[in-house]
């Protein structure tokens, strides 16, 4: 079979099972695109190159598999790069293919020249500059596998021109490429961990979305039971237990509730399963479980001990990990501290207004999640309306919720919540949003409705950028600067604008049926909910202080 190298692309994608790419064609990826017609993988073209990016990223979070997305050169590249960083701090399995000028004009400031394998380098986990055609039968296929093996992470593959055009003699296809063996835990160290946990008195499971990559949520909820361990959830590791769980106290760190924090200076023996013991989930990282050892389970090497040294660590699949752990150790119950772990929980839960009145994020989010029920893909944005939701929103199986967690994107939101409905049409795509995030990358509206996507958008609107100035209210003496999103927008007049629903609560006679109405209205539908400039997210750890130092609610 004589074929091109832009067809040959195609067609090794096409062997990987790809099924679906966000991007926009230039003049530099011109030759894919022209091979895409022949085939049957469904081309979303985006409105900005950052979308095809995240776009990719929700369709690998819903299904766990890899994802692509392309680009051209110069700035197609440029625009794709914080939606790769992205991938790349949160462990997501995205192929980012960019077009290149032509391999004789390398190093020559030829039109739409970047020098993308540069600036690529330090936001992948793996990088490629291809220099001759042949290289593509190893190149992709080794993308594949690399972005799946260990740690899941973005790969970059940039093809010069020439190299798309150039042709190709194929007698045999490569195989496509999968994820290597995972590092298996020694019946050494899984006898360590047992004496461990034997010994301890008050243990702790701190939860991080590893276990979720591993697909090991089933193993780590039913330790938890079997064991009597009480468990705190990373921000990404939400989903991995029942939001109403009885072990579960919810998600630990700068916006987690008081009873995480106590229970976290109490405990004696942490278990730190598919965690990085990010800032943001540990505070100050010496004033971190103070009292307890620590074990931590990863299938990264390069994480252990880079922020919290442990007593003992094992890197290694953390799915093989708690499978022999399951099998190895008997069931017990820890009364006392069981009991402990319920009153702080009782103690110091978030508090839900009784009034209900929509304005107030935790009961716009709670009635969201009565109306739209279990099965729905739960997106954020990133700001208060991320915080709140995290807090609340009732999770109930992997995979459920995304967010940008590590680079902390604004913007991230609608083209990962379009991503998914792709991938997983049969569920409601439900996005959370703010103001100051949506307008990031809102134009992705007219991507959503072209392909009529089951996706509903709830913005949270202070018209403000709300977690920037609640930080400058509490830590910078209320010095509000550049936070106020003064020009009035109508977003529900944007939607409509765009081929979409728009509904607006401040308008609505009766909020509560409005919301209903617009969460059951087929297709791609925004509804703008008013929220108070002045609500905040508490408690909150004040960026650099320990986790027992939080602010709680003020009265």
């Amino acid at each position: 079979m004589r074929i091109s190298g832009a067809q040959l692309i195609i067609k090794l994608l096409e062997r990987q099972g790809i099924t679906q790419i966000a991007g926009m064609p230039g003049g530099a990826n011109l030759p894919m695109y022209d091979a895409l017609l022949d085939s049957d993988i469904k081309h979303v073209l985006v409105r900005h190159e950052q979308s095809a990016g995240f776009i990719a990223q929700g369709i690998a979070r819903v299904t766990g598999k890899a994802a692509v997305c392309f680009s051209s050169s110069g700035p197609g590249a440029t625009n794709l790069i914080t939606a790769i960083a992205d991938a790349k701090l949160d462990s997501i399995p995205v192929v980012a293919i960019t077009g290149q000028v032509p391999s004789t004009m390398l190093g020559t400031d030829a039109f739409q020249e970047i020098d993308t394998f540069g600036l690529m380098l330090p936001v992948t986990k793996h990088n490629y500059l291809v220099h001759c055609i042949e290289e593509l039968l190893e190149v992709i296929p080794e993308a594949f596998s690399i972005a799946l093996s260990g740690r899941p992470g973005p790969v970059a593959i940039d093809i010069p021109k020439d190299i798309q055009n150039q042709l190709i003699d194929i007698e045999h296809w490569p195989e496509p490429g999968t994820a290597a063996s995972l590092a298996q835990p020694s019946s050494a160290e899984l006898a360590q961990i047992q004496t461990m946990i034997d010994a301890a008195q008050r243990p702790m499971l701190m939860v991080g979305a590893g276990v979720i990559n591993a697909n090991a949520c089933e193993q780590l909820v039913q330790m938890a039971e079997q064991l009597d361990i009480p468990a705190v959830s990373t921000l990404l590791g939400l989903s991995v237990f029942p939001h109403s769980h009885p072990l579960h106290m919810g998600m630990l760190g700068m916006h987690g509730t008081k009873a995480t924090s106590i229970a976290l200076e109490e405990c004696d023996l942490l278990i730190g399963a598919g965690v990085r013991f990010d800032d943001r989930a540990t505070g100050k990282i010496s004033e971190f479980c103070p009292r307890a050892s620590v074990i931590h389970i990863d299938i990264d090497k390069s994480e252990i001990g880079k922020l919290k040294t442990p007593t003992f660590a094992v890197n290694a699949d953390i799915g093989a990990a708690l499978k022999a752990l399951l099998a190895m150790m008997p069931s017990c119950n820890r009364i006392k501290w069981h009991a402990r772990i319920q009153y702080l929980k009782a103690k110091h839960a978030i508090n839900i207004p009784k009034h209900g009145r929509l304005a107030n994020p935790y009961c716009l989010l709670q009635q969201v999640a009565e109306i739209t029920g279990e099965h729905s893909n739960v997106h954020t944005d990133v700001g208060q309306h991320q915080m709140w939701t995290a807090q609340v929103y009732p999770f109930n199986r992997p995979r459920q919720w995304s967010s940008s967690g590590g680079l902390g994107t604004m913007g991230y939101g609608l083209p990962a919540a379009i991503g998914a409905a792709l991938a997983d049409p049969e569920r409601m795509a439900l996005l959370f949003s703010g103001d100051g995030s949506i307008l990031i990358n809102i134009q992705e509206l007219d991507t959503a409705v072209e392909h009529n996507l089951n996706l509903k958008i709830v913005l949270l609107n202070n018209r403000s950028l709300g977690l920037v100035r609640q930080q400058q209210t509490l830590f910078y003496k209320g010095n509000l600067s550049a936070i106020n999103n003064r020009n009035a927008v109508d977003y529900a007049a944007v939607a409509r604008a765009m081929g979409a629903s728009g509904f607006d609560l401040a308008t609505a006679a009766n909020p509560h049926a409005t919301l209903q109405q617009a969460l059951n209205t087929p297709g791609v539908v925004l509804i703008n909910v008013p929220i108070n400039e002045n609500e905040m997210v508490f408690p909150m750890v004040p960026p650099g202080a320990a986790n027992k130092d939080l602010i709680e609610q003020q009265a």
